[in-house]
């Protein structure tokens, strides 16, 4: 059926007709609708590709240049139960000619590859969307293991939507015949289908999905012919069939970009180049030690690709020997990290102190999930601000910085190692799953953009003693920042003591002396409360607004989007997102003062506002989420706007 309802997002800008048929079909007129943004949802089982297909439909999208921002959500098990619920997998994608900031809050075309993909996902859809539907597997038996006791293709629940239903199993099998595949094989490149089908539909580049496609499969030349020639048959199924009369574009969002090369990137990948580029700007070996735990393992797959730029990556036996392995390097003069998600911090958390205590550079990078316990590894959360804040034993204050988008998870590890290179102390790098997984254009940045994080090491004794001796002494410190002298190992007159038991001021003799310790433990407190952060920036057009809506981490998207909804109705909203969380900006508590309201929103119960509430006595409205997904801007307009009236 074809639909003749508005454009499935945004406004349609223009018509005009579309007669593009391939060489030797009739000529078709199809219409083309111009849009300013569109939200696409690809869902199937999780063995469906469903995450290949939004990733290629993604890198087509990028390239044409869009701005674009995507949510994949997959099972936590390698292979949930076929055509269940708990087995879906869903990608979404929203893209625009202008500037976005999230992956949208619900789709204006959901593409369901069976029963359970339709059921999981037809509650977010809006009536007047458009429903692809891969009639094909809805046979009885797949539709009442999700419930259905009719078909709801023809029972009427799809009543208000505009439906597409397209046999997508038995065209795909139909256009591999020559391929001399089996049933089974044939059919694993329906999603080739639908992605052509979906590249037809949106006007998006298919060279870069041919050429991948020959690449990823380029030890079996049959089966790569075989996706491209699926894909192929997909998009000239849009192109001749009548079901689908119209076409849309989405023109380039080039006015919404900095001058620059840009590429699409993922809040993981991100970070990997951000760890490798300050290894490079600090002239240091980068060396990993890390165990792998969903979401952060594919930063140590990524860095373990990149040994021409000095990159040791050491894959542990667990999160213990991960971080040991790490800080031993960090000893011995490398620029060390540990990447994992909240339940290895806590496996973790004795040799963070330990780094405290020895005062040495150590990046952690928490890729936050949904707890406690192994909770929901796929999903995402921000709970575990409180544990790097205070999951350690006794007093060891460990800074934290929290990126806000994908694209940013660069530039927090490139601020994250400044702290910790500069200031010797190892520091929390708090992403998520939402950041982790979802993709945005990122402007690639020159070399002498990026800072220089050069440090000196120690290289001669630094200390006189009363009959004139010269000694080194580990715990001498910087007058301005408090760091003590990084030390390499085998240095010629540089030998002293390290362990975990506490230090003398100065000579770093183990001491049991109250007194030095009560100074020491003031000593490093002291070292992250004078660390070096930017004022926050307040977002604040008129400067009369009396709410504050004050983020962190990766609420920042869907808090900027929803400040933009509530102004454009007329409301008064000032915006601030946090990166250090640890210390605070020095300006943080001026700037709560100035406003009568403070909205706190986080995907936790409130840990931000609990810190704030307690350092500032100031009155922090938190509103929470803990569903493992991110706030709709929706949503949060609707909280702001219902501040802003109370």
């Amino acid at each position: 059926m074809t639909s003749q309802v508005s454009s499935p997002a945004g406004q349609a800008d223009s018509a005009e007709p579309r007669g593009d048929s391939p060489p030797g079909a009739a000529p078709l007129v199809k219409e083309i609708r111009r849009l300013d943004r569109v939200i696409i949802r690809f869902a199937g089982d999780s063995g469906d590709g469903m995450q290949l297909t939004g990733d290629r439909f993604t890198s087509e999208t990028a390239s044409f240049g869009n701005d674009l921002s995507t949510l994949p959500n997959f099972p936590a098990e390698i292979r949930a139960p076929a055509g269940t619920l708990p087995g879906v997998s869903s990608f979404q994608l929203h893209f625009a000619d202008h500037d976005i900031l999230t992956p949208g809050d619900a789709p204006n075309v959901l593409v369901a590859m069976n029963p359970a993909a339709l059921k999981a996902n037809l509650g977010d859809v809006p009536r007047g969307g458009e429903i692809i539907v891969n009639t094909d597997e809805f046979a009885k038996r797949a539709m009442a293991k999700v419930g259905y006791d009719s078909s709801p293709l023809e029972d009427g629940t799809l009543d208000g939507y505009n439906v597409h239903p397209v046999p997508l199993t038995t065209l795909t099998i139909e256009a591999l015949k020559e391929f001399g595949l089996s049933r089974k094989e044939a059919e694993r490149s329906k999603n080739m289908f639908a992605l052509g089908l979906l590249s037809w539909m949106y006007h998006r580049p298919t060279d870069s999905t041919e050429a991948f496609l020959r690449k990823k499969f380029a030890k079996k030349p049959d089966i790569a012919e075989a996706n491209v020639t699926a894909f192929r048959a997909g998009w000239n199924f849009g192109e001749t069939t009548e079901d689908f009369a119209v076409s849309y574009e989405v023109a380039p969002a080039t006015s919404a970009f900095p001058a620059g090369t840009y590429r699409n990137i993922s809040g993981n990948l991100a970070l990997a180049y951000g760890l490798i580029a300050a290894g490079r700007q600090a002239d240091l070996p980068l060396y990993l030690g890390s165990y792998p735990i969903t979401p952060a393992s594919d930063i140590l797959h990524e860095l373990s690709k990149h040994k021409n730029f000095g990159v040791r990556t050491f894959q542990a036996e667990d999160e213990i020997a991960g971080i040991g392995a790490a800080l031993g390097a960090a000893f011995g003069g490398s620029l060390a990290v540990t990447t994992t998600s909240g339940p290895g911090v806590a496996l973790k958390s004795e040799t963070i102190g330990l780094a405290v205590s020895l005062e040495l550079p150590l990046l952690i990078v928490d890729i936050q999930r949904g707890g406690p316990s192994t909770g929901l590894p796929t999903k995402t959360e921000q709970a575990d601000l409180l544990q790097a804040m205070y999951g350690r034993n006794g007093e060891a204050p460990v800074p934290v910085v929290a990126p806000r988008t994908p694209a940013d998870c660069f530039d927090a590890a490139l601020d994250a190692a400044r702290i910790a290179l500069t200031y010797r102390t190892p520091v929390f790098l708090l992403s998520d799953g939402y950041l982790a997984n979802g993709s945005e254009p990122w402007r690639i940045p020159e070399m002498d953009e990026l800072p220089d994080l050069r440090v000196q090491f120690a290289a001669s004794p630094n200390h006189e003693l009363a009959d004139g001796t010269e000694v080194f002494w580990p715990y001498k410190r910087d007058p301005q920042t408090l760091a003590r002298p990084w030390a390499v190992p085998g240095t010629p007159g540089l030998e002293h003591r390290i362990g975990g038991i506490e230090k003398q001021d100065g000579t770093g003799n183990i001491s049991y002396d109250p007194a030095n310790h009560d100074f020491m433990v003031r000593t490093r407190q002291a070292k992250i409360d004078g660390i070096a952060v930017p004022d926050l920036a307040v977002d604040d057009p008129t400067g009369d607004a009396k709410l504050l809506v004050l983020g962190w981490g990766s609420t920042y998207g869907p808090i900027t989007a929803a400040v933009r909804r509530v102004r454009a109705a007329g409301g008064t909203v000032a915006q601030a997102h946090l990166r250090h969380l640890n210390p605070f900006p020095g300006n943080l508590g001026e700037v709560l003062g100035r406003y009568e309201k403070v909205v706190v929103p986080e995907m936790n119960l409130g840990q931000l506002a609990t810190l704030l509430r307690a350092k500032y006595l100031k009155d922090i409205r938190s509103y929470t989420q803990v569903s493992g997904m991110p706030f709709k801007a929706e949503q949060l307009a609707d909280v702001l706007k219902e501040a802003i009236n109370d």
